[in-house]
C-alpha cells in the first residue's frame, strides 16, 4: 500500500474517534492498530477487553498452568525466584514477591506540580520554586493512556498468566480517565519498561503513594465533597486508593507473576513509537504537498517530478513522492510545464526542488518500515518468562520459556529511523523556505518576502531564522539512542534498548518539524500572493508599455514590426532587471530598470534606424517607464491587499486547500510588510479618529483591521495549532481521498 494511502486510511480512524462516532476498540490481542491506539490516546475512544470466550480462557489458562506449575515445585523465573541479577534467591512468599517487585521499581523522580500538589508561589532562603523552571517530569497522559491499551492487549494474549479481572480493571480506568502520574524517565527499555509500568501496578494494587489523573467530573460523581476542593476545571490528582474507589474499584492483590506480568513489557515504547511515527507519517505528507507548493511560488517546473525520471531509478519511494508531488501541482498556472527552459537565470531548479523526490522517496520506505515494525509491537507478547499452554509437545502438556522478548530493540531500530527521517524531512524543507526568502535565488520576490519598501520592511527575517533554529535543534534531537546504550542492574542488562528514550525524542522531532510546517505555510502563502501579484504586474507592464513604445516609434502600418521587435526586447530585458533590482525601494528600482534599459533601447533604434519623437529625450523615456513601472505596481499591490485570497485562482487545487484555509478560515492575510505591525495599525486608527487614548493599556482596532492586528508570531501559530490539533490536515486528507494521488503510484 503506498504510503500517503496509508496515512488517509490511518486518518480516517481517527477522524471518528475524534467526532466520537468510532467503534469501542475491542482488546483481543492480536489487531490492535497505530490508529486505534491513537483514537484511544488523544480522542479519548473507549477500550473493552473482548467478550470472545477464547481470549480469555486462553487468559485463565496461563494462570492456571503457571498454578499447576508452581504446586509441581517448578523453578520459575520472577515467580518464586529473584529478580535480575537476584534472581539466585528463592521464596515460596509469591504475593509478596510482586509486592517487592512494585516496590523497586516505584522510583522515579517527579514534581509536586506533576502530582497536582500545590507549592507556594514564594520561597525563603536557597529554596527556589522549581516548578518556575523545571518541565514536567511525568510521561504525557496521552502516552500513558496508550501504554494501559497497548498493555492489556499484550497480557490478552495468555502468555503472561495475568488474570481477566485485573486487565479489565486497567481497562476500566482508561475508560474512566484515569492514568497513573508516571515517571518521565528512568526506563531502559530492556527488560521491558518496568519503571512506567510499575505505576500502572502499583495504581491497581491502590498503592496511596502513587498517583492518578482523574477526570473532575468523575470524581465528584463518585466521592463528592470527600476529597476536598478541586485543583482544576476539569482534572483532579487523587492518591490511586482514592481513584480506585472512585471508579468503582477494589485494590488488585496482585497474585503470582501478575505483578511481572505488568510491568515486563513493552508497552510504554510502543505506545509512544505509536504517536511518534502517526505523526511523522503526517510530516512526510506534509513535506510532499509543500514541495508542490514551493514548486509554485518559485515558478518551479513541474518536470521535476516526471515519470520517467523515477521509472529509470525505481526506488519505490521515490516513485510515490514524485507521483504525489505531481498530482498535487495539477491544475496550477505557476508552475511550469515547458521541457526547454525559456526564462533567464538558472536553466533548472535548485536541488531542494529538482531532487526532493530522491530526497523524500527514502524517508517514506523508512517510515513504512518503522509503521509495520511498531504495528507488530502492538500484537506482540513482550514478557518474561512466556506461557505457551498450548504447546504442540504433548507429553510436556505446555511449557513455560525463558526468553528476551521484553528487549524493545525494534520499538529503537522503528524510532532511530523516524528520527533519521524527520530530520531529513525538515532538512528540504528548510532549503525551501531559505531559497523562497532570499532575493538573490527566489526568482524575482522581494527580499524577506516584504511586499513594501526592502529598506525598511524585513517580514519573513524572523521565520527565517527560526527555522535555521529549528533544524538545528532538530538535527540534534535526530542522533541514535542506541550508541549510548550503559550496562545496568548487576551487569545483567549489559545491553538495553533504550527505546522509550528513543520514542520520546521522535516526539519531540515530530513537534520541531510541526513548528516548521507551520512556519512554511505562512512563507508560502505569502509567497505565493507575492508570486501572482508578480503576474499580474508583468502583464500590466507589457500592456502599457507595449502602448507606449509603440506610440513613439511606429507612425505607418510598414513599420509595425520593427516596433514589436523593439518593444519585445526592451520588456524581456526591462522585466528581467526589474525582478533582479528587487532589493530596492519602490521609487528607486524603478528608476534604476528604466536607466539600465536606456542602453537597449538606443543599441536598437540604430540597428532599426529609429529616432525618439520631436520633443522626446532618453531622460523622458526613463521618467516616463519609471512611472509606469511603480504606479503598476502599486495598484497591482493594493488590490491584492484589499482582496482575501487573491491567489486562489492561479494555485493547483492541492495547494488551494491549505491556502485557502490559512486565508479565509484563519484570517490570516496577506502581510502588506511593516504597515501591518500591530502597533502601527493601531496608531493609524488612533489619527483617523484623531485620538490616542487607549494605546497605553492597549491597542484598540477597528473590526475591519481585526485580522492585521497580530504579531506574525501568533499567525503562525494559529497555523502550527490548525497542523497539530488535525484540522488543516483532515482537510488535506480530503482531497487526498478524493483525488487519489496514490493511484499513479501502483
Amino acid at each position: 500500500m503506498p504510503h500517503l494511502q496509508m496515512v488517509c486510511r490511518e486518518w480516517a480512524v481517527v477522524r471518528a474517534a475524534s467526532k466520537k462516532d468510532g467503534q469501542v476498540v475491542s482488546v483481543t490481542g492480536g489487531d490492535l492498530t497505530i490508529a486505534d491506539v491513537v483514537a484511544v490516546a488523544l480522542y479519548g475512544s473507549p477500550a473493552q477487553l473482548t467478550t470472545n470466550e477464547v481470549v480469555r480462557d486462553r487468559m485463565t489458562g496461563s494462570v492456571d498452568f503457571l498454578a499447576s506449575k508452581l504446586n509441581a515445585g517448578g523453578v520459575i523465573y520472577g515467580v518464586n525466584t529473584g529478580f535480575g541479577g537476584s534472581a539466585d534467591t528463592r521464596t515460596q512468599d509469591f504475593h509478596r514477591l510482586q509486592s517487592a517487585l512494585v516496590q523497586l521499581l516505584n522510583v522515579g523522580i517527579l514534581l509536586p506540580s506533576d502530582k497536582g500538589q500545590v507549592t507556594s508561589s514564594t520561597c525563603s532562603g536557597v529554596a527556589a520554586n522549581v516548578d518556575m523552571l523545571v518541565r514536567s517530569h511525568a510521561l504525557p497522559p496521552a502516552i500513558v493512556r496508550a501504554m494501559m491499551l497497548v498493555r492489556g492487549n499484550s497480557l490478552a494474549r495468555g502468555h503472561s498468566a495475568v488474570r481477566v479481572e485485573v486487565v479489565e480493571s486497567l481497562l476500566h480506568l482508561l475508560a474512566a480517565n484515569m492514568t497513573p502520574v508516571v515517571p518521565l524517565r528512568g526506563s531502559i527499555s530492556a527488560s521491558g519498561d518496568l519503571a512506567p509500568l510499575s505505576y500502572v501496578a502499583g495504581t491497581l494494587e491502590g498503592n496511596p503513594g502513587v498517583y492518578v489523573r482523574c477526570q473532575e467530573s468523575v470524581v465528584q460523581e463518585s466521592l463528592g465533597g470527600e476529597i476536598g476542593p478541586p485543583l482544576g476545571s476539569s482534572t483532579r490528582y487523587l492518591p490511586s486508593d482514592q481513584a480506585l474507589k472512585a471508579a468503582g474499584l477494589l485494590p488488585v492483590r496482585l497474585q503470582a507473576k501478575e505483578g511481572l506480568g505488568i510491568t515486563n513489557g513493552t508497552a510504554p515504547s510502543a505506545a509512544a513509537a505509536s504517536l511518534a511515527v502517526y505523526m511523522a507519517n503526517q510530516m512526510a505528507v506534509w513535506t510532499q504537498l509543500l514541495t508542490a507548493m514551493s514548486t509554485e511560488a518559485l515558478s518551479g517546473s513541474i518536470n521535476n517530478y516526471d515519470p520517467f525520471i523515477s521509472s529509470v531509478r525505481p526506488h519505490c519511494g521515490q516513485i510515490e513522492a514524485a507521483a504525489t508531488i505531481q498530482s498535487f501541482l495539477q491544475g496550477s498556472v505557476l508552475s511550469s510545464g515547458e521541457r526547454e527552459p525559456a526564462r533567464a537565470g538558472l536553466a533548472q531548479d535548485r536541488y531542494a526542488l529538482r531532487t526532493s523526490p530522491q530526497w523524500i522517496g527514502p524517508q517514506l520506505e523508512d517510515l513504512e518500515l518503522a509503521t509495520l515494525q511498531v504495528a507488530t509491537e502492538l500484537n506482540a507478547t513482550t514478557d518474561n518468562p512466556l506461557i505457551d499452554v498450548q504447546s504442540e509437545d504433548q507429553t510436556a502438556g505446555g511449557i513455560i520459556h525463558h526468553g528476551g522478548n521484553f528487549q524493545a530493540m525494534a520499538v529503537t531500530s522503528a524510532m532511530e529511523k523516524t528520527l533519521t527521517a524527520l530530520q531529513n524531512l525538515g532538512r528540504l524543507l528548510y532549503a525551501q523556505s531559505a531559497e523562497l526568502v532570499d532575493n538573490s535565488r527566489n526568482r524575482g520576490l522581494p527580499p524577506n518576502l516584504s511586499p513594501d519598501n526592502p529598506s525598511t520592511s524585513f517580514l519573513c527575517k524572523g521565520f527565517d531564522i527560526n527555522m535555521a533554529a529549528y533544524q538545528a535543534e532538530l538535527a540534534y534531537l535526530a542522533r541514535p539512542i542506541s550508541s549510548h546504550v550503559q550496562v545496568a542492574e548487576m551487569a545483567n542488562q549489559s545491553v538495553n534498548s533504550m527505546a522509550l528514550v528513543a520514542a520520546r525524542y521522535a516526539l519531540e522531532a515530530g513537534e520541531v518539524v510541526g513548528l516548521m510546517v507551520a512556519t512554511y505555510v505562512y512563507v508560502l502563502c505569502q509567497a505565493l500572493d507575492l508570486r501572482c501579484m508578480q503576474r499580474e504586474f508583468r502583464a500590466a507592464v507589457i500592456e502599457s508599455l507595449s502602448k507606449i513604445i509603440k506610440d513613439m516609434f511606429v507612425s505607418s502600418q510598414d513599420k509595425s514590426m520593427l516596433g514589436s521587435t523593439l518593444t519585445d526586447d526592451i520588456l524581456s530585458q526591462l522585466l528581467n532587471r526589474w525582478d533582479e533590482l528587487s532589493h530596492l525601494d519602490l521609487q528607486a528600482r524603478g528608476e534604476a530598470a528604466a536607466r539600465d534599459i536606456s542602453g537597449t533601447l538606443l543599441s536598437r533604434m540604430v540597428q532599426l534606424t529609429l529616432v525618439l519623437p520631436s520633443g522626446m529625450t532618453i531622460f523622458a523615456f526613463q521618467e516616463l517607464v519609471t512611472m509606469c513601472l511603480v504606479n503598476a505596481y502599486t495598484k497591482i499591490r493594493e488590490q491584492f491587499f484589499a482582496k482575501p485570497a487573491p491567489a486562489s485562482d492561479y494555485l493547483s487545487a492541492a495547494s488551494r486547500v491549505v491556502y485557502e484555509f490559512v486565508r479565509l478560515e484563519l484570517n490570516i492575510p496577506f502581510n502588506r510588510g511593516i504597515d501591518d505591525h500591530p502597533t502601527l495599525v493601531a496608531e493609524k486608527q488612533a489619527a483617523a479618529r484623531g485620538s490616542t487614548d487607549g494605546l497605553a493599556n492597549g491597542i484598540k482596532t477597528d473590526v475591519q483591521s481585526a485580522d492585521r492586528t497580530r504579531i506574525l508570531g501568533t499567525m503562525a501559530s494559529e497555523i502550527y495549532t490548525a497542523v497539530r490539533d488535525g484540522r488543516l490536515f483532515d482537510r488535506v486528507v480530503a482531497f487526498c481521498e478524493e483525488t487519489k494521488p496514490w493511484a499513479d503510484t501502483k
